[in-house]
């Protein structure tokens, strides 16, 4: 399925040197500002008082966030927990204030609000949680890297899997820095974000490579010079790169403009991590894969002339 088909090829690899530098760039820039300022880690992360409280009827999640807003809670966490009725909060570690105080203060805000409400649990979450969850975290998207590297590397050429993992760590890097930069919160449903992004990176990746490989097999087209066929392997996944990225973004958009502060940051991840996969798939992965030497014997195995001699007896 095809919009429109672009006749003429697109010299995408003759600017492929500037476009990498500002990739570069950008890429020193997100380092510096993740050594620098860091991560604003939720309390997924940190630690806190978790509280599950219930209503009897529909809960208002807006008049709760603007209730503990009052109390002067900016880094808590407060959604939608198994049924309409039930809400989930987490709140960042205050000094010299235990989870009693914090669930007793809590709770005789929410009541004067609604007398209602009432409260399920409470339990506080230590700091050594959210050290096993960066540890798992990193383990999760280390491994990933690790099976996306063998898994490219066995269908096309180790120059394709060292081209796009690089590509899809500048995608992962860049949205870190931008966390960094804003200072966004980045929890545990950003970073599934993130591993999203990773695994969407590497598809168009995927996408432009096996257009590469067709071509580099194609008569009319295998005998051009390599730059030459990465630009007709990327103008050839133009329409089918606007269709799937075009209807993902709108549902990415529809998250969040609509999917209140749960989804607000997660949505703004994937955001990045579109505009960036398409970027990096075209001016990083093919542009590295061309720099790296890639060839068409690479992908394609010359075939050996049958010695005339063979199958004659001595």
């Amino acid at each position: 399925m095809e919009f429109f088909r672009i006749k003429k090829d697109i010299p995408f690899m003759r600017h492929a040197l500037i476009f990498n530098v500002i990739s570069v760039l950008t890429f020193v820039a997100a380092v510096f500002f993740l050594a620098h300022k860091g991560l604003h880690l939720s309390i997924e992360f940190t630690g806190g008082t978790v509280m599950e409280i219930t209503y009897p009827k529909p809960a208002n999640i807006e008049g709760v966030r603007t209730k503990l807003g009052e109390l002067g809670y900016t880094d808590m966490q407060v959604q939608s927990f198994g049924t309409a009725q039930d809400v989930l909060i987490r709140l960042p570690v205050q000094k010299n204030v235990n989870t009693a105080q914090v669930s007793e203060r809590v709770m005789g805000a929410l009541k004067a609000q609604d007398e209602t409400v009432s409260l399920k649990r409470v339990e506080f979450v230590g700091p050594q949680v959210g050290e096993e969850l960066t540890h798992d975290g990193l383990m999760a998207m280390g491994m990933l890297v690790i099976g996306v590297m063998i898994y490219l590397a066995i269908r096309f050429e180790w120059k394709y899997a060292v081209a796009a993992i690089f590509a899809n760590l500048h995608d992962v890097v860049i949205i870190l820095g931008f966390f960094a930069f804003f200072q966004w919160e980045f929890s545990l449903t950003v970073l599934a974000g993130i591993l999203a992004v990773l695994g969407y990176s590497v598809n168009e990746s995927v996408i432009v490579f096996d257009r590469v490989r067709e071509t580099f097999r194609d008569r009319k087209h295998g005998k051009m010079a390599v730059a030459d066929v990465m630009n007709h392997a990327i103008t050839g996944t133009i329409s089918r790169t606007l269709i799937t990225h075009g209807s993902t973004q709108l549902m990415v958009l529809s998250m969040f403009f609509l999917g209140g502060p749960t989804l607000h940051y997660f949505a703004l991840a994937l955001t990045i991590g579109i505009c960036f996969g398409i970027y990096s798939s075209v001016f990083v992965a093919a542009a590295l894969a061309m720099w790296l030497g890639v060839k068409r014997e690479d992908l394609i195995k010359p075939i050996k002339e049958k010695d005339e001699h063979d199958g004659a007896v001595v």
